[in-house]
């Protein structure tokens, strides 16, 4: 049997056995390597040259800024400002966990710690006001997927190392799908809302409120303008900006809403940890796994089957994003980009594809992934937060993931969605 179909049928029977995508990825890798005579250290080798990277240093520092403005009290001023912005309107609530998620997203890089940090405030405060928590709980996992499309983003970040392109450029290609995504959702919330009959506030708007709530939320909102606005002006690189909202994030929390305690911040390491950890290892057996895949030339030949299929570059995106949406549903956001990418982008390119719009596309298909089980890590966090069982959650969250597959398919066709900033900056 020959190496690379060794390769295929030993990651796809390891998922298949429920093996978890890491070991998955790291057994199929070890097994190919037996069948073609490679040394095992090759393995070993692999992982340490994609974990020595400078780049690859913003991850665990994004991973703690999240978790450190989550319990920072960052998050719950956040909400106050979008809640007094937009409570009145019918299905106010659910349009405010989006827009919440959409701010948050925009300083924790993650879509589980998205989900987490806005899901546990506003679901309570959702079921409160009337609405079913099956939908409370899907506006929140859905909201949350934000949290890799709007920038800073982890996935990113991986993206743009695995595709050597500008994680600068990334982060602003990301902005403006993000909010097309945002408004698509509200839209579909609003039309929900009116045939349950998920009535406002009955607050009519102040101004006086308004500004009062974003006073209050000053230093919360000023992250990411530092964040964003630090690497765009050339201050400091992606990576510096990660420590620099670890460090913001700290002293907001701790001195000036005094809300993050210091008997906090060992909880807080533990679990940044072990999520990094866990990134970390998908990354390394991931990147060997991809070298593997490189060296048996399994791109030329997925080209050509492609290009036996199609030689339209639409045609090629749609048939691609089937295929992220369908693996989505069993691998990782990590695993997706760093092994899909390098298979895919040199076909694309071919074709005239920017490299910029098929990772903001990867990235969406991702992202819908987090939303579908059995992997969908959106439900689970949302599951946990709400009490509902995965079931209810995955029934209830599918109208938002035909939205943000139609989404999805706008962008496909609609590059300059993707590539209006990065072009004019």
């Amino acid at each position: 049997m020959s190496a690379p179909l060794v390769l295929g049928l030993t990651l796809v029977g390891s998922l298949l056995l429920g093996v978890p995508i890491a070991f998955a990825i790291g057994i199929s890798t070890l097994v190919t390597l037996f069948v073609g005579g490679i040394p095992i250290a090759f393995i070993a080798q692999q992982s340490f040259t994609a974990l020595d990277s400078f780049p690859l240093m913003a991850v665990p520092y994004f991973i703690l800024a999240g978790a450190l403005m989550e319990t920072g009290g960052l998050s719950k001023r956040i909400i106050n400002v979008a809640q007094e912005a937009m409570g009145n309107v019918t299905g106010g609530f659910a349009i405010v966990t989006i827009l919440a998620c959409a701010l948050f997203a925009a300083i924790s890089g993650s879509s589980p710690a998205t989900v987490a940090a806005i899901g546990s405030i506003m679901i309570p405060a959702m079921v409160q006001r009337g609405y079913s928590k099956d939908f409370a709980a899907a506006v929140s996992g859905a909201g949350g997927g934000l949290g890799i499309v709007i920038p800073p983003s982890i996935p990113m970040i991986i993206y743009g190392i695995v595709a050597s392109v500008s994680i600068g450029d990334m982060f602003l290609a990301g902005f403006v799908p993000g909010a097309f995504l945002a408004t698509l959702m509200i839209a579909w919330i609003y039309i929900t809302a009116r045939k349950r009959g998920y009535t406002g506030t009955g607050q009519a708007f102040d101004m006086g409120r308004f500004l009062k709530a974003v006073w209050d939320a000053k230093w919360a909102l000023f992250a990411p303008v530092l964040i964003l606005g630090g690497i765009y002006s050339g201050v400091f690189t992606p990576t510096e900006s990660a420590v620099v909202a670890v460090v913001y994030g700290l002293i907001v929390g701790l001195f000036v809403y005094k809300e993050l305690k210091w008997s906090h911040i060992p909880k807080t390491l533990i679990s940044s940890a072990l999520v990094t950890g866990s990134v970390m290892i998908i990354l390394g057996t991931a990147t060997a796994f991809g070298k593997l895949v490189t060296m048996y030339q399994i791109p030329n030949m997925l080209a050509n089957f492609l290009m036996e299929i199609s030689d339209n570059k639409y045609v090629l995106l749609m048939l691609i994003m089937a295929l992220v949406l369908f693996v989505g549903t069993f691998m990782e956001t990590l695993s997706i980009i760093i092994i899909l990418a390098p298979l895919f982008l040199p076909v694309l390119v071919q074709l005239g594809v920017d490299p910029i719009h098929f990772g903001i596309l990867l990235i969406i298909g991702a992202e819908i992934g987090m939303m579908t089980p059995p992997l969908g890590v959106n439900l689970f966090v949302a599951s946990g937060i709400s009490g509902l069982s995965i079931e209810r959650v995955a029934k209830a969250i599918f109208p938002f993931v035909l939205v943000l597959v139609l989404g999805l398919l706008i962008m496909v066709f609609v590059p300059w969605l993707s590539l209006v900033l990065p072009s004019i900056f």
